[in-house]
C-alpha cells in the first residue's frame, strides 16, 4: 500500500510517498510539469511494490496535466476537494505550511481514506472546452456589467437618462441601441442644439446606418427630453473621447460575450444529454450549456447527493447535545459558477413556470411558508439538481455506454 501525496502548484509539484504506520517510502521531492519529469514520476510510481494510489487537490487547472499523465500511465489517481485536505488532521497547535508538509499531509489523507477514494477520469475534449468557455463567459459577463455601469455614470454627467430611453433588447452581435446612440450623440447639446426636424432627419439616417427601426415620434420625444436635462459637464473633446471609448469597450466585450455564448451552444449540442437537459423547464440556450459545462459527465457522481454537494446547495446539519437547529444553512462549498446558473433558472421558474411544474410547485410552497428568499431559492436548486441527475442518468442508461475517457496518451 503506497500512498502518494502531491501538492500541486502552477509549474511544479511536491511529491511524498508514505505507507501505513508512518513509514515514509520516498521523502518529499519536487517535480516540474514537463514531459520528461512527469514520465520519471510515472515510472517511479509504477516501480513501487504493492498497490499505489495518488491523491492531489483539484485546484484550478494546475492539477490536470499531472493527473492526466499519471492516469494515462495506469496508476490510480484521485483529485479531491481542497477543503477536505485543509480540514484533515488539524490536531496540532503549531501551524506548519510548506509544500513538503502539505505533500506528506495529503499522503496521510490517502492512507486514512484509501477505500473511499474515487478514481479521476479526464474530461473528454468537448466537456473540457465547454467548461473553459463557461469560465471565460462568466468573466466577460461580469466585465460587461462593469463597463455598462461605467458608461452610464459618464452619461449621467453629459446626457442624463439617455440609457433609459431605449428598451430594445441586445442583438445577437451584442450591440445595444442605447450604447450605439450614446456613442453618436454623446452630449445633450448634440441633440438640443439643432431643431427637432434636423435631429429627426439625423436620427433617421443613423437608424438606417445601424440597422435600427426608425420612429419619428421617438425622435421628437428624444429631442424634447434633451432640452429638459441638465448636463454636469460641457461639450468638449475630452467628454467625447471618454464616452466614445467607454461605448467602444462595452460593445467589444458584449460582442465577445455573445460569441462565447454561441460557441458554448455549438459544443453543448454535441453532448448526448443535450436534448434531455434542454427539455427541462427554465433551461435555455444560455443556461443549458452552462449547466453541462459545470456539472460535466453526470456519471462521475456517486448519486444525487454528491451532485447537490458539488453545487454547494446541500444543507449543513446543526445538532449538538439536546440542541438541534430547525433550519440548516447551505454549505456553499461547491461550484459558485453552478450555483449562479441554478439561481438564474430558479428566477425564470418563479416568473414563467406553469403551475403544474414540480420545481415551481416546490419553490412556491416554500415561499408561501414564509421562508426567506435565499432559503427557498437554495431548496429549489437542490430539488432541480436531483431531477437533473435522474433525467440525465436515465438518458445515459438508455444509451448503455461506458463513461467517455479522453484519448490521451503519454508521448514517447
Amino acid at each position: 500500500m503506497n500512498a502518494v501525496g502531491i501538492d500541486v502548484s502552477k509549474n511544479k509539484s511536491m511529491v511524498a510517498v508514505a505507507r501505513p504506520l508512518g513509514q515514509v517510502v520516498v521523502k518529499p521531492f519536487e517535480v516540474r510539469h514537463t514531459a520528461i519529469e512527469l514520465k520519471k514520476l510515472a515510472d517511479l510510481l509504477k516501480s513501487l511494490d504493492g498497490e499505489t494510489r495518488v491523491v492531489m487537490e483539484h485546484t484550478g487547472r494546475y492539477y490536470e496535466p499531472v493527473a492526466q499523465y499519471i492516469h494515462a500511465s495506469g496508476v490510480f489517481v484521485s483529485a479531491v476537494n481542497p477543503l477536505l485536505i485543509k480540514e484533515y488532521g488539524n490536531n496540532s497547535l503549531r501551524r506548519v505550511k510548506t509544500d513538503k508538509a502539505d505533500s506528506i499531509k495529503i499522503a496521510r489523507y490517502t492512507l486514512d481514506n484509501w477505500a473511499e477514494l474515487r478514481q479521476y477520469t479526464p474530461m473528454d475534449t468537448v466537456r473540457y472546452e465547454l467548461n473553459t468557455l463557461n469560465r471565460q463567459f462568466s468573466l466577460y459577463a461580469k466585465t460587461r456589467v462593469s463597463l455598462a455601469n461605467n458608461l452610464i455614470a459618464l452619461l449621467d454627467q453629459s446626457f442624463p437618462g439617455v440609457n433609459r430611453w431605449f428598451d430594445s433588447p441586445a442583438r445577437k452581435d451584442g450591440s445595444q441601441k442605447w450604447v450605439d446612440f450614446a456613442a453618436a450623440f454623446w452630449h445633450a447639446e448634440c441633440v438640443a442644439s439643432v431643431s427637432c426636424a434636423a435631429f429627426t432627419e439625423r436620427y433617421r439616417k443613423w437608424c438606417k446606418r445601424h440597422g435600427y427601426n426608425f420612429n419619428a415620434d421617438k425622435a421628437a420625444k428624444i429631442h424634447a427630453e434633451s432640452r429638459e436635462v441638465v448636463p454636469l459637464v460641457s461639450k468638449t473633446e475630452t467628454t467625447k473621447l471618454l464616452i466614445q471609448e467607454a461605448a467602444a469597450q462595452l460593445l467589444a466585450v458584449s460582442k465577445t460575450v455573445e460569441t462565447i455564448r454561441a460557441e458554448m451552444l455549438r459544443l453543448a449540442k454535441q453532448l448526448p444529454e443535450f436534448d434531455t437537459v434542454m427539455s427541462m423547464y427554465g433551461v435555455g440556450e444560455s443556461t443549458g450549456p452552462q449547466l453541462m459545462a459545470e456539472i460535466g459527465d453526470i456519471r462521475r457522481f456517486a448519486g444525487k447527493q454528491s451532485l447537490v454537494a458539488f453545487a454547494g446547495v446541500d444543507p449543513m446539519p446543526n445538532q449538538s447535545g439536546s440542541h438541534e437547529s430547525k433550519s440548516c444553512r447551505s454549505s456553499k462549498r461547491g461550484s459558485p459558477y453552478l450555483r449562479k446558473t441554478l439561481f438564474v433558472i430558479m428566477t425564470i421558474l418563479l416568473q414563467n413556470a406553469p403551475a403544474d411544474e414540480p420545481v415551481f410547485q416546490f419553490l412556491d410552497r416554500k415561499r408561501s411558508e414564509g421562508k426567506p428568499h435565499y432559503v427557498y431559492m437554495t431548496a429549489g436548486a437542490n430539488k432541480f439538481l436531483r431531477r437533473y441527475y435522474g433525467k440525465v442518468r436515465d438518458c445515459f442508461a438508455a444509451m448503455d455506454s461506458p463513461p467517455p475517457v479522453e484519448s490521451w496518451s503519454i508521448p514517447d
